[in-house]
C-alpha cells in the first residue's frame, strides 16, 4: 500500500491534516522524540501535543504491522493458488486486523479437524449439494458416498455437516455480522465456582454478576478476569443466542426443505461447537485490551500528576523514616540533596527516650541549619509527625512535611542505591530518599520503577510491556517538561531527558567528575559520543545555572539563540538586559523575527521563557494539617475531616484523612452531581474535606464522600502523597 494512505488513513481518523500527519512521521523516522517535537517544532507540525504526536506514531505503527500481516496473507494465499482478483480486492480494502484474518480464515492451515476428516473421506461433494438447498432427499444423495470410509447414510450426512459448519464458521459475512452482534449485545456474565464460595469471598461481589460487556468498566472486569485466574469465578460472554443463530442461519437458508434442514442442523452446529467459542475467545481478547488501556491510562495520568508533585526545592532538610521499636532514622541533607549526617532517636515505645530526643533534633537543626522537616508516611508516622511539631520551636520558622514512603523500600536495595551510599545501609537509604522527594519529588522518584510507586489499579493484571512503556513515556514527558540541571542530576534523572538514554547519561556525569562543572551549553558536545543529533534533541531540556550565557539556564533551544541576540541588539542591550527588563520586551513586535524555521508559536514561547527563564511548571508545595485522629478506631460515622487524594481509579478516589488506611470516595460520592470520571474532580495531592459515612473495623474499610462538604482546596503539591495501603 502507498504510504500516503497511511497519511490519509491517520489525518482522517484523528481528525488532523495531512501535512500534519506526514510531517511528524517525518520527524519520528528520523529519530526525533516527542517532548523535542511537541516542543521545538510546532510550526512543522502545527502545534500539535505530545498526546497528539504520540496517537500518530501509535496508529503510524498500527497500520503497519497489518501491511505486514496484508502482506504475509497475501503470500500464503498466492502460494496455494487460490488467489482471485475478487479475493485480493477485499484483503486491499481491510482495514482491521479482524477483517483479515476472517479473510484468510478459510485459507489458513489447519490441524485435523472433523471437517477435514470428512474432506478426507469425500463427502465435500455431498456438503456442497446440500448447501444448494434443491428439492430432493439428502438420505438418497448421501447413500450415493458409502463404501469403507462411510459406513451409512447418517454418517454421510453427519460428514457433510460437519463440512458445513465450518464452512459457516469461516464465512467472512457470518462472521462480521457477529462481532457486530458481540459489539452492540454482548452481555458478561461471572459466577462463583462451586465449593469456592468460602475461599473466594473477597470476589463476592461477582458471585452472580451479568452486564452488557461494552458498559462494563475497566477495574470490575479486570477484578473479575482475576477472580477467574485464582479460580474462584466462571466467565462467559455471549449475546443472545437466538439472535446469534437467526445472522448465521440468515446468510445460509434458503430453502424450506430437507436439505435446508440439514444445513440448518449444520448452521446449530457451528454456532455452539466453532463460532461461539471462537467470539468468545476474541471479545475476552479486545474486551482485555480495552480494560489494560483504560487501566494503563488512569495509572499513567496519576504517575504524571505524582512525579510533577510540587517540590519544596533546594532546602536545608531533616528526613525522618519513623519507627517504633526499630528507633526512628534521622538524616540532615543539605540544599543540593547531599547526606551530612546520620543518627537513630527512639522518641516511641518501648525505649520513650523523649529528652534525647529531643535534645538530638534540636541540636541536629542548630548544626545544619534545618530549613524544612521530612516524615515518611510509614509505620509511627503520625506519632512522630506530633513528635517533631512539639517539640520544634515556634519561632523557628521550620515547616514539617509527611511525604510518602512508597517505593522507598525497593529503592533503598537497588543497585541505584547501593551505587549512591555504599557505604551506609538500608535504613539511611531510605531516610534519604524521604528527604530527597520533599525537595524534588520528580528527580527522586524516577529511580524508582514506576510500578512499585503504587498510583494504578490492577496494575499486575494488565499487559506489563505496554505498561512499562505507557508509563516510560510518561517519566520522559515530566523529565522534559521540567527540564534538568545538568551539573547536579543524577544518572537516572538524565536518562529519561530527550536523546540522551542511558549511556550517554553515565558519560555527561563521568565528563562532569573529570573536568568539573559544566559551564555552557556547548560544552555538552565535548561528552563522549554526543553527536550533533542528540545534542539537537537535548540541549533545550538541559539547565546550566549560573553560565555566562542567561539563555543557557533557559528552555531557550541554543538554535534559536540568534533570534534572541538579534532582538538585544535591536533593543540596544544584551541579552541579560532584555531578560531582566520587562519594558524592553514589551516593545518587541515579535513578527518582525518570523523566518521560516522559526514562526509565531516559537517566538511566543521564547518571550515567555524570557520572562520567566527556566521557570518550574510545578506548583507551589502548601502545608497541611490532618485532624485528630490517629487509627481507625478514632473515625466515626458522621465526621467531617481533612484529607490527602493518594489515588484515583475508574470507580472513585482514595484519600489519606490520618489513619493507616486511606478511604474511599466512591465515584457516586465525589460531588453534588453525576460524576462519570473521578479525574476530573480531584487530582493527586489535592486537599479535600471528606465526611465519613461508613468504618468496617474487620475488614478494615472506611467509606468517605464528599458530597456536601463545602468547597475543595485547589490541587496543589502536597506534603503527603501516600498510595492505596
Amino acid at each position: 500500500m502507498d504510504p500516503s494512505a497511511h497519511i490519509k488513513t491517520i489525518a482522517q481518523k484523528l481528525q488532523l491534516h495531512d501535512w500534519q500527519v506526514e510531517n511528524t512521521i517525518r520527524l519520528l523516522d528520523d529519530g526525533a522524540t516527542i517532548p523535542f517535537i511537541s516542543r521545538y517544532r510546532k510550526e512543522v507540525t502545527g502545534s500539535l501535543n505530545e498526546v497528539q504526536i504520540a496517537e500518530i506514531r501509535d496508529e503510524y505503527e498500527r497500520l503497519k504491522e497489518l501491511e505486514k500481516r496484508r502482506e504475509a496473507i497475501i503470500k500464503s494465499i498466492e502460494e496455494q493458488e487460490k488467489m482471485t482478483p475478487e479475493l485480493l480486492a477485499k484483503i486491499n480494502a481491510a482495514l482491521t486486523m479482524s477483517q483479515l484474518e476472517d479473510l484468510y480464515l478459510p485459507f489458513r492451515p489447519k490441524r485435523k479437524t472433523r471437517a477435514s476428516v470428512a474432506r478426507e473421506k469425500g463427502l465435500e461433494p455431498l456438503a456442497i449439494w446440500l448447501l444448494a438447498q434443491k428439492p430432493g432427499d439428502p438420505s438418497a444423495e448421501a447413500e450415493k458416498y458409502l463404501g469403507d470410509a462411510v459406513e451409512d447414510t447418517d454418517a454421510a450426512l453427519a460428514g457433510a455437516r460437519d463440512i458445513i459448519a465450518e464452512i459457516v464458521s469461516e464465512n467472512e459475512q457470518v462472521r462480521g455480522s457477529l462481532r457486530r452482534l458481540y459489539e452492540r449485545d454482548a452481555v458478561i456474565t461471572s459466577k462463583v465456582v462451586k465449593g469456592k464460595e468460602q475461599e473466594g469471598i473477597k470476589f463476592s461481589d461477582y458471585f452472580d454478576w451479568s452486564e452488557p460487556l461494552r458498559r462494563c468498566p475497566s477495574h470490575r472486569l479486570l477484578a473479575m478476569r482475576r477472580g477467574e485466574e485464582e479460580g474462584f469465578l466462571r466467565l462467559t460472554i455471549m449475546p443472545s443466542e437466538e439472535e446469534a443463530l437467526s445472522l448465521a442461519e440468515k446468510q445460509f437458508l434458503k430453502a424450506n426443505n430437507d436439505a435446508a434442514r440439514q444445513v440448518k442442523e449444520a448452521v446449530s452446529d457451528s454456532w455452539s461447537r466453532l463460532l461461539a467459542p471462537s467470539m468468545e475467545t476474541e471479545f475476552r481478547k479486545t474486551s482485555k485490551e480495552k480494560a489494560d488501556e483504560e487501566a494503563i491510562r488512569v495509572f499513567a495520568e496519576n504517575l504524571r500528576q505524582l512525579l510533577l508533585a510540587a517540590p519544596l526545592g533546594e532546602k536545608s532538610v531533616l528526613g525522618i523514616d519513623p519507627g517504633q521499636r526499630t528507633g526512628c532514622k534521622i538524616v540532615c541533607l543539605d540544599r543540593q540533596g547531599a547526606l551530612l549526617h546520620h543518627d537513630v532517636i527512639y522518641p516511641h515505645p518501648p525505649q520513650n527516650e523523649t529528652a534525647r530526643s529531643v535534645s538530638k533534633i534540636l541540636s541536629l537543626i542548630d548544626k545544619f541549619s534545618i530549613e524544612a522537616v521530612a516524615i515518611g508516611n510509614g509505620t509511627a508516622s503520625r506519632e512522630t509527625e506530633q513528635f517533631v511539631r512539639s517539640y520544634l520551636p515556634s519561632d523557628s520558622g521550620i515547616k514539617v512535611y509527611v511525604v510518602s514512603e512508597a517505593g522507598a523500600s525497593v529503592y533503598s536495595a537497588s543497585k541505584t542505591a547501593r551505587d549512591e551510599f555504599p557505604n551506609h545501609d538500608v535504613t539511611v537509604r531510605g531516610a534519604v530518599s524521604i528527604g530527597r522527594r520533599l525537595m524534588d519529588p520528580l528527580a527522586e522518584l524516577v529511580k524508582i520503577d514506576p510500578k512499585s510507586i503504587g498510583v494504578g489499579q490492577y496494575q499486575h493484571d494488565v499487559d506489563q510491556t505496554r505498561l512499562q512503556a505507557s508509563l516510560d513515556e510518561v517519566v520522559m514527558s515530566c523529565v522534559n517538561a521540567v527540564g534538568v540541571e545538568v551539573n547536579t542530576a543524577s544518572p537516572h534523572l538524565l536518562t529519561y531527558v530527550s536523546g540522551i538514554g542511558p549511556k550517554m547519561a553515565q558519560n555527561i556525569v563521568d565528563y562532569r567528575t573529570e573536568n568539573g562543572p559544566f559551564r555552557s551549553r556547548a560544552e555538552i558536545l565535548k561528552v563522549k559520543r554526543m553527536g550533533e543529533k542528540a545534542f539537537e534533541q537535548a540541549a533545550g531540556f538541559l539547565r546550566i545555572r549560573g553560565a555566562a550565557n542567561p539563555l543557557d539556564s533557559s528552555a531557550v533551544h541554543p538554535e534559536s539563540y540568534h533570534i534572541v541576540e538579534r532582538m538585544a541588539r535591536d533593543a540596544g542591550c544584551n541579552v541579560t538586559d532584555l531578560i531582566k527588563d520587562e519594558n524592553k520586551r514589551k516593545a518587541i513586535t515579535i513578527e518582525k523575527y518570523v523566518t521560516p524555521e522559526a514562526g509565531l508559536p516559537t517566538l511566543k514561547d521564547i518571550m515567555q521563557e524570557l520572562a520567566r527563564p527556566g521557570r518550574d511548571p510545578r506548583q507551589a508545595i502548601q502545608e497541611f494539617s490532618f485532624a485528630d485522629i490517629h487509627s481507625i478506631d478514632d473515625v466515626k460515622e458522621g465526621m467531617v475531616v481533612p484529607g490527602i487524594v493518594t489515588n484515583i481509579t475508574k470507580f472513585g478516589a482514595f484519600v489519606d484523612i490520618g489513619v493507616k488506611q486511606d478511604g474511599l470516595v466512591h465515584v457516586s460520592q465525589m460531588a453534588d452531581r453525576y460524576v462519570d470520571d473521578p479525574a476530573k474532580v480531584v487530582k493527586l495531592h489535592q486537599h479535600v474535606t471528606v465526611r465519613v459515612l461508613s468504618v468496617d473495623r474487620t475488614r478494615n474499610r472506611i467509606q468517605l464522600s464528599m458530597r456536601g462538604v463545602g468547597s475543595q482546596q485547589p490541587a496543589v503539591g502536597s506534603n503527603r502523597s501516600g498510595n492505596q495501603k
